[in-house]
């Protein structure tokens, strides 16, 4: 059981406002994931979940149960931090431990809890070595088997992966994310990192100054934003976003393309720019180009073997059915 429901929920420090009134349901198994820029507030919430910080205002409840004034160690969470915070002089074995010995868990569990995490997170062989011993990935899987000895309700991930390189990151969100299949228990996933959002949540919170941008899957996300924030925020490389005849023309005041869906011509079509900066990725180019008549360059993603070079011509043809159309409020218009 892991169901965590928050009721107009605030956060204020001193006079300032960080969280206004949220809801959100986060239901049993789910691996939900909250994300937007610095300052939006994912750390915040994650932190009044978990009881490490107040609520100003506003209930949390943990499978139906009111859960606002419980200290943390009352709540059935586990979490794992960004750092590690793994104690250098214990062996892997005594620290993955160490929760368990804190609430008075009887040798025979503890030794049944540490096999079991170690056999999940492929840390048998490194039981009786020290965190100093190991690799980045090694610590991080050291800290997440930490918290699955204390069988939580839930999960709750602070950027876990945000102290690794981009390799181990990779391999790390590919773990996280079979360790959920496994274990089929809520996780609270917090990250600044789109990519990671669209490539391990079932459901994605975009947030912004602590308000609720949008909730959904990562397709729903990707297929039908809410605004121009979303639209902005989810997909990589970010969708393009155009103003003035384009846009007008489809009845919008901003039109969003994405770059997958322009398609490079060899003839004369819809769209004429110049090629400036591109990023040859190997199966994919990205291109910037330079459209005429629009001040801003927009993304094109072509195929690795597309040959062209800053100040060429190039022709483009949007895709119709995947242009998106916003007000002058910013909001997705059907």
């Amino acid at each position: 059981m892991g169901r965590i429901t928050l009721k107009q929920v605030t956060k204020s420090f001193g006079d300032v406002e960080v969280i206004p009134p949220l809801d959100l349901e986060i239901n049993d198994g789910e691996f939900v994931v909250f994300v937007g820029p610095s300052g939006c507030g994912k750390s915040t919430l994650l932190r009044l979940i978990a009881g490490l910080e107040d609520t100003s205002g506003g209930t949390i409840e943990i499978d139906g149960k009111d859960a606002t004034g419980l200290p943390p160690a009352k709540r059935s969470l586990a979490m794992v931090f960004q750092s590690y915070a793994l104690y250098p002089h214990m062996t892997v074995r005594k620290n993955i431990a160490f929760p368990m010995r804190m609430a008075g868990v009887d040798k025979a569990e503890q030794k049944r809890r540490i096999e079991n995490a170690a056999s999940v997170l492929n840390l048998t062989d490194y039981l009786d070595r020290r965190p100093g011993q190991l690799s980045g990935g090694q610590r991080q899987r050291v800290a997440i088997g930490r918290a699955i000895v204390r069988e939580p309700a839930a999960f709750l991930f602070d950027e876990p992966l945000s102290n690794l390189d981009a390799a181990l990151r990779v391999g790390m969100r590919m773990e996280i994310s079979e360790l959920h299949t496994r274990l089929k228990t809520t996780m609270v996933y917090v990250t600044h990192d789109q990519v990671e959002a669209m490539t391990m949540a079932d459901k994605i919170v975009v947030l912004r100054a602590g308000h609720i941008e949008q909730v959904g899957s990562p397709l729903d996300l990707y297929r039908e934003p809410r605004n121009l924030f979303v639209a902005g925020f989810i997909g990589s490389p970010k969708m393009n976003l155009l103003q003035g005849s384009e846009a007008e023309k489809r009845g919008a005041v901003t039109m969003g393309i994405r770059p997958e869906h322009i398609t490079v011509s060899a003839t004369e079509a819809a769209w004429r720019g110049t090629v400036g900066v591109s990023e040859h990725l190997g199966s994919d180019t990205f291109f910037l180009v330079n459209l005429e008549g629009y001040p801003d360059p927009i993304t094109v993603r072509a195929d690795g073997e597309v040959s062209l070079h800053p100040g060429d011509t190039i022709h483009l043809i949007p895709d119709e059915s995947r242009i998106h159309r916003f007000d002058a409020q910013g909001l997705r218009i059907p």
